[in-house]
């Protein structure tokens, strides 16, 4: 469900910064950043109300944040067909949010942030991208199909934030599983069973 933009996401995303921060500062684990992304970190912008995180490591850090993730209670689910962003699915106590541990430089952080900055600066392209979102909402049977329906304005946006051609494509061209799917290989991980990858090209961007 999209609403209007609360200003209490960003004090909600504060508090999760402060606890990834000190709980990564206690195992010694060097983070690069812990950004906001997502729709909730662009004032005024019409959201659905789940507060996006990115924990910033560097490549050989990825395992041991994860570890210190699932210390506080989190489930890896793996990259989800996003390159070199690993998802969790998050404890009772952090119900709303989604937080990801997320390689320095890599594409996949450049869109979280690339979106973030454009509709920071660009008051008509977030009101824009705001209208579609609403539609969407109003019109989509699925989270899933919600995605699809924003995927034109948010390649619109990642070409006003300079992504190359081929840059957009890759994002676009994510194999990103459905919430269906997501929910089978979480009934599939509790019976100890194998999991099977995602099955064709989606372009839903987490936000």
């Amino acid at each position: 469900m999209v609403v209007e933009y609360d200003p209490g996401w960003a004090v909600r995303f504060e508090m999760l910064r402060r606890e990834y921060a000190a709980a990564m500062s206690a195992a010694a684990v060097p983070v690069v950043a812990i950004e906001h992304v997502g729709s909730t970190s662009v004032p005024g912008l019409a959201a659905k109300p789940v507060i996006d995180c990115d924990i910033v490591v560097e490549q050989t850090q990825v395992v041991a944040a994860s570890n210190v993730l699932m210390s506080l209670g989190f489930t890896p689910e793996g990259e989800l067909g996003i390159p070199q962003r690993w998802a969790f699915r998050e404890p009772v106590r952090l119900a709303g949010t989604n937080t990801y541990v997320i390689v320095d430089g890599c594409l996949s952080l450049r869109n979280h942030l690339a979106v973030r900055h454009v509709l920071r600066a660009d008051a008509a392209l977030r009101d824009e991208y705001a209208a579609i979102k609403r539609q969407a909402g109003a019109r989509a049977a699925n989270i899933d199909e919600y995605g699809q329906l924003k995927s034109p304005v948010v390649q619109k946006i990642l070409a006003a934030a300079g992504l190359a051609t081929v840059e957009r494509a890759s994002i676009a061209g994510n194999q990103v599983p459905t919430h269906d799917e997501l929910r089978g290989r979480a009934r599939a991980l509790t019976a100890g069973r194998r999991v099977r990858g995602p099955r064709g090209p989606r372009s839903r961007i987490d936000d």
